[in-house]
This record gives structure tokens, sequence and C-alpha cells, in this order.
């Protein structure tokens, strides 16, 4: 096994394809598929399924590139070692959140020291969060309610309640207040499962006996919100999201003790990245909201 043939494999499986691997490698096509294809044959494996329009990894591939991975992490992590004393000039850094509410407050200041590191952001829920950072698709994530663990390094954001909202002018926006059994009869719409807030809320639901179901199931907070908005129910998210839409009227649950702790979370295994310790100073915790009502 040759450290080319891994770099070429590494590279074709990150960046989806033999022209854009030979493109980042500053290397031609043919060699590439080459160095892919003397794998391969080494160890009679194979790594990727080929067809004219795309490459995808096999399962072989897959358990693999979990090893180059870290492989090339540590590479980068003793290039970044040698290169101590210089300033943080380039890279990429990849966040996942459930809401890029929560970080708002960091992108601004973390851009302004570093304005030449490129910043991806995507959205995602719990589970979503969970499988970028293992798979190191994702640097940084930001996600609710996060359980103590041996893995991850977690730094709390905020601890906001987790309330119901609904059009202004609905009928259900009439009450600035409601019971759980009150919201078991309204037409709800949840995000997807694998939400921790949907999951927070039907749990203690089903606590006290209530059984609360969505009428309308919708992928993603964005579009749980348009279904409100024309008139598709009522629904559910934690106060520091609901954001200042005067299109929608906040509705807080009584007697339901429920919040959602938002936090940054990332692998401890990668805690010495250069991009993730420079990220990190900047994460400081939000003023607490207190939007329980009794």
């Amino acid at each position: 096994m040759r450290y080319v043939q891994l770099r070429a494999f590494h590279n074709v499986a990150v960046h989806g394809g033999f022209s854009r691997a030979a493109e980042k490698l500053h290397l031609t096509q043919p060699a590439i598929s080459d160095q892919v294809r003397k794998l391969e044959s080494d160890y009679d494996v194979r790594l990727f399924d080929r067809t004219k329009k795309q490459v995808t990894l096999t399962e072989h591939g897959e358990k693999l590139l979990e090893f180059t991975h870290r492989m090339f992490e540590i590479e980068e992590k003793a290039s970044e070692f040698l290169n101590a004393e210089r300033t943080l000039k380039t890279g990429r850094l990849n966040i996942i959140a459930d809401s890029t509410h929560h970080i708002l407050h960091i992108l601004g200041p973390f851009r302004k020291k570093y304005p030449e590191v490129f910043v991806s952001i995507h959205g995602g829920n719990t589970a979503q969060v969970l499988e970028s950072l293992y798979s190191y698709r994702a640097d940084i994530g930001v996600m609710g309610d996060v359980s103590e663990s041996r893995e991850f390094e977690i730094l709390p954001l905020s601890s906001t309640s987790i309330i119901a909202f609904a059009p202004k002018g609905s009928i259900h926006a009439k009450s600035n207040a409601v019971t759980l059994q009150q919201l078991a009869n309204m037409p709800l719409v949840l995000r997807e499962k694998g939400s921790k807030t949907r999951a927070k809320l039907l749990d203690h639901a089903a606590s006290r006996n209530i059984e609360l179901s969505a009428h309308i199931e919708a992928e993603g907070r964005e579009a749980v919100r348009d279904i409100v908005r024309h008139g598709g129910g009522v629904g559910i998210v934690s106060e520091a999201e609901f954001g200042n839409d005067p299109s929608f009227v906040k509705i807080r649950i009584k007697g339901a003790n429920l919040t959602m702790d938002e936090s940054v979370v990332f692998l401890k295994e990668r805690k010495d990245s250069r991009l993730i310790r420079a990220f990190l100073p900047f994460v400081k915790p939000m003023s607490k909201l207190d939007g329980v009502v009794r």
C-alpha cells in the first residue's frame, strides 16, 4: 500500500470524482485512475462503483474512507503543528446547525478576524448533525439537548422554552398560552422525526398521558414556518428560534417546563484542528430566555 494510492482514493471519495480529485492534486485524471486501480488490484477489492455520470463508494470504500479521514486529519495536524506560528489565512470551516440563529453572534466576529477562511453552513436535524460530525463532513455542529459523551466536546450556547406559534389573525392565535391538552386538539405542524424539539415535546406529553400527533410533517424549520404562515396549522419551535416575524403570534405552553439547550459540539479527537481551535474562542453563551408559563 502506497501513500499516493490512499491519497488518490481519499480525494476521489471526498471530491466525488476522478477529474475533481486530479484537479485538487494537480495531477492528470489517468494518473489518479491508475493509482486507485492499483490499490484495488493489490488488495482484490472494489472501492468505487463507476458509471458514466457518477462515482460512488462501495461498502469497502465507505469503510476505508473512515480510516483515510483520520489519516489525513493527522497529516493536517502535523502540518499545523509545524506551521503553528503562521497566521490562519486559508482553510474551510464546515458547520452544520439545527438553526443558524444560534451562531449569528459568532459568525461576524469570526469572519472579521479570519476574513480569508471560507465558512460553509448547512442545516440539519440532530441526527444529521451527528452523522456529519462522525463522517468528518462537518467540523462544528450546533444542536439541541446534547447528552454528555466521551466522544464530543460540548459548549453551551443558550437555554430557551419550547413554544407554539400560529399565523397572526388565525383562530389559534387568539390565546397567548395553551395547555398540553388544548395543544392536542390543534392541527400541529411538526418537523421530521429526528428533531429534538419534536421528540422532547411529544415525550413530555406522553408522560402525562396526552397524545400529540402531527397533522402535517415537514422537513426543516423553514418548511414548517411556511406551512404555518399559509394557514396549515400550529407550529412548534424553541423561543430562541421564533424570531421577529410579525406574521406570527407566539403561544406559550402552560404547565410544561420544556426548554431546549443549544450547544456547539465537535469530536474530541479533532480538538487540535487549527480551524476548530480558531472558532472556539468566539463561542459565548447567549442570554437565557425564561419563557415558561406556569
